[in-house]
C-alpha cells in the first residue's frame, strides 16, 4: 500500500471511529424533553445561509444547538419537541426535494428521509409551518425557545400566540420561557464520543502547529504560517477553522484578537499563533508562541516560562470539586510572582493581586468552556457561585502575558512582546487529559522543533 493510501486509510478510520450516530441524537432528545415537562413545547430552529456578497455564500455552517439535537446539516429547518405527544415528541420541519435547485446545490434529503436519516418521528415540509405550528402550541402552557437570536422565526411565532390569543374560547397563551440554559446544561457535559471528536480536533490542530513551527522563519509573512495550518486542516478532513487564524509577530500579538495577518516576520521577534480546527462540528483552539528565528532570547525566554509555569499550575487545580475560578486564580497568583521576580510588578504578591495589578499585562481570563462552539455553551456560575467542575467538561487553559511598545513604566528589552499559550483540557472520570499535548510548548522542544527544520520538512 502507498504512503498516500495509507494515509487515507488512516484518516478515514479516524472519521468512522469518531462519527456520532442517530442513537446518540436520539439520547439527547431525551434527556432535553424529560427536563421540559408534559404541558410544554421546545422550538430549536436551524441555521440559516448567509450572504457573503451579492447572490454568493459563505459555506454553510449549521446552528450549534441545532446540530446538537438532530445532527441535520440543511438550512431552513426547525425542530419542535413535544413531550407526551402520542403521536411522537420529536418533529421536523425541512425543505422538500427540489430536482432543479438539487442540480445547482446538491441533494436535499426531504421530509420523509430526513426522518428517518434522524431518528425523528415525523416530519413536515418548512413551507407548511404557518399551517402547522399553531395547532401544536395551543394547549401548551410553556414555549421554551432562543427569543431573539432568529428575528424572522420571532415575528411568526408572536403572528401566531396572537393569532392563538383571539380566537373565541381562548384561555390564554403559553408562557415564553429562554431555551438555552436548559439546552446548553446538556451541552456542558460531554459524552465519550463527543471526547473523541474533541480529542481528534485537537490532534488534527496539534500537527497543524508543528507544522508553522517547522515551516517559521525570518522573511516570510504571517499568512504563510496561516497557509500552513489550513492546509493541515483541511488535509485532515477538518474543512473549516473552528474561529479565524490567529498569527501575530512581533506586537501584533498584543492584539487579542488580531487576523489581519499580513505582516512580514522579522528575526529577533515572537510570533504568537492562535489556531484551531472544527472536526465534525467540534472545535480545538490551541496558541503557541514562539520565536521566529527558532531561539529565544533571554527576555523572551524569562517571560515565556513565566506564562508556561502558569499554565501549568492552571491545570493542576482542575479537578472534580474545584470550582471553575481556582485555574483562573492559580495561573493569576504564578503570573504575578514571576512578574514581580523580573522587576515588572513592584509590592505584595497578595496585595497585587487584590488590586488587579496584575491586569496590566495580563488582562483577559485563563479559559473557557469548549465544545461545538469555541467559546462553548454553559454557565460559568450558578446561582451565584462559580459552577463545580465535573467529569465530562472540557476548557481551554490559556494564560498570556502582553507588554505594550510604548510602555514606558518598564524596561525596553520587555515591550512589546506578547506570549500566550493555550491547550484544549478534558476532566474526565479519570483525571486530567490535555488534548493538544501534542503541540510542543517547551523552550526545549520548541528549539529543538525548529531547529530540525531541513530534516523534518522532508516528512510534509
Amino acid at each position: 500500500m502507498s504512503v498516500a493510501m495509507m494515509a487515507g486509510s488512516k484518516a478515514a478510520s479516524a472519521n468512522a471511529a469518531t462519527a456520532i450516530g442517530k442513537a446518540e441524537y436520539a439520547r439527547r432528545r431525551a434527556r432535553l424533553i424529560a427536563a421540559l415537562g408534559d404541558d410544554s413545547l421546545a422550538i430549536v430552529p436551524a441555521a440559516r445561509e448567509q450572504l457573503r456578497s451579492r447572490d454568493t455564500y459563505f459555506p454553510f455552517r449549521q446552528d450549534s444547538d441545532f446540530h446538537y439535537l438532530t445532527g441535520f446539516e440543511e438550512p431552513e429547518a426547525l425542530l419542535v419537541l413535544m413531550p407526551g405527544r402520542a403521536q411522537g415528541e420529536s418533529l421536523l420541519f425541512c425543505r422538500e426535494r427540489n430536482a432543479e435547485k438539487e442540480i445547482w446545490d446538491g441533494p436535499r434529503l426531504g421530509p420523509e428521509r430526513a426522518a428517518e436519516h434522524c431518528g425523528l418521528c415525523d416530519a413536515f415540509p418548512i413551507g407548511d409551518l404557518d399551517d402547522i405550528l399553531p395547532g401544536l402550541l395551543e394547549g401548551r402552557a410553556r414555549i421554551y425557545y432562543s427569543m431573539g437570536r432568529f428575528p424572522q422565526l420571532d415575528r411568526r411565532l408572536q403572528n401566531y400566540l396572537h393569532t392563538i390569543d383571539n380566537a373565541p374560547g381562548s384561555t390564554g397563551v403559553p408562557e415564553m420561557v429562554g431555551l438555552d440554559h436548559l439546552l446548553h446544561d446538556l451541552r456542558l457535559y460531554k459524552s465519550a464520543q463527543e471526547l473523541r471528536l474533541l480529542a481528534r480536533a485537537a490532534e488534527i490542530t496539534a500537527e497543524a502547529h508543528r507544522r508553522a513551527m517547522v515551516r517559521c522563519q525570518p522573511g516570510l509573512f504571517e499568512y504563510q504560517l496561516e497557509a500552513e495550518i489550513l492546509h493541515t486542516f483541511v488535509d485532515a478532513g477538518a474543512r473549516e477553522p473552528a474561529y479565524p487564524t490567529i498569527v501575530g509577530g512581533g506586537k501584533n500579538a498584543l492584539v487579542m484578537h488580531y487576523c489581519s495577518n499580513a505582516a512580514p516576520l522579522k528575526n529577533g521577534d515572537l510570533v504568537l499563533v492562535d489556531a484551531g480546527c472544527e472536526f465534525r462540528g467540534y472545535a480545538a483552539d490551541v496558541t503557541r508562541t514562539y520565536p521566529v528565528n527558532g531561539r529565544f532570547s533571554p527576555v523572551q525566554k524569562a517571560l515565556y516560562e513565566i506564562v508556561l509555569a502558569a499554565q501549568q499550575s492552571a491545570i493542576d487545580t482542575i479537578r472534580a470539586g474545584n470550582d471553575w475560578d481556582q485555574p483562573h486564580a492559580a495561573s493569576v497568583r504564578t503570573t504575578t510572582e514571576g512578574l514581580v521576580d523580573l522587576g515588572l510588578l513592584r509590592g505584595d504578591v497578595d496585595g497585587l493581586i487584590e488590586s488587579g495589578a496584575y491586569r496590566r499585562f495580563y488582562m483577559h481570563r485563563a479559559g473557557h468552556w469548549l465544545g461545538m462552539d469555541v467559546h462553548d455553551a454553559g454557565d460559568y456560575r450558578v446561582h451565584g457561585q462559580w459552577r463545580q467542575l465535573e467529569a465530562g467538561m472540557v476548557m481551554t487553559v490559556e494564560p498570556g502575558i502582553y507588554i505594550a511598545a510604548d510602555d514606558k513604566q518598564v524596561p525596553e528589552k520587555f515591550r512589546g512582546i506578547g506570549i500566550r499559550i493555550e491547550d484544549d483540557v478534558a476532566l474526565t472520570r479519570d483525571g486530567v487529559q490535555v488534548l493538544s499535548a501534542a503541540a510542543p510548548k517547551t523552550v526545549a522542544d520548541i528549539e529543538y522543533l525548529m531547529g530540525e527544520t531541513e530534516v523534518q520538512g522532508e516528512l510534509w
